[in-house]
């Protein structure tokens, strides 16, 4: 089953290459979406996959270097919509 996973993150996720990491470590996986920073300071992103892939690659984030920039993580779970062809850092 097809899911998305919309994540905030929250901490020093900016100005760290936080979103091109994200982009690399989803070069790994077989997931769609974006990422992108948001002006109160957080990172959004948004990916669509199976189930256990998507799952699997919100895990590989943390088990980067990014997880040491994280303070929070919210993540709500949805049916994936298909609108997205690959994984990109938007602005």
């Amino acid at each position: 089953m097809r899911q998305r996973a919309h994540v905030f993150y929250a901490g020093r996720v900016q100005g760290v290459g936080f979103r091109y990491s994200a982009r690399e470590v989803a070069c790994g996986f077989e997931v769609t979406g974006f990422v992108r920073n948001l002006p109160d300071g957080r990172v959004e992103l948004v990916v669509e996959g199976e189930t256990d892939e998507t799952k699997a690659f919100l895990a590989g984030i943390h088990e980067t270097q990014l997880d040491n920039y994280i303070r929070t993580e919210d993540v709500n779970w949805r049916p994936a919509t298909g609108e997205f062809t690959d994984f990109e850092v938007r602005r």
